[in-house]
């Protein structure tokens, strides 16, 4: 399989997802402190949307290279 269709591939499977589920959350420690044996942590969660043109964009981008010819 050549490169080009690896990335095509990957770029379909990541705006399907993109399309699907409209984004992702993830966690980020924001503060810490240790007092002697008191640990104290705050964690916030963040979500990040992915707008559906984006998504529509990477699964077209996607398709083209995998569908369009290349010049040998």
């Amino acid at each position: 399989m050549k490169p080009i269709q690896i990335l095509g591939i990957v770029l379909i499977v990541a705006g399907v997802f993109g399309l699907v589920y409209g984004g992702f959350s993830f966690t980020k420690d924001r503060h810490t402190a240790d007092l002697g044996p008191l640990k104290l942590s705050v964690d916030e969660k963040q979500h990040v949307n992915v707008p559906l043109w984006a998504g529509l964009g990477v699964l077209v981008a996607g398709v083209l290279l995998l569908v369009v010819p290349r010049r040998s």
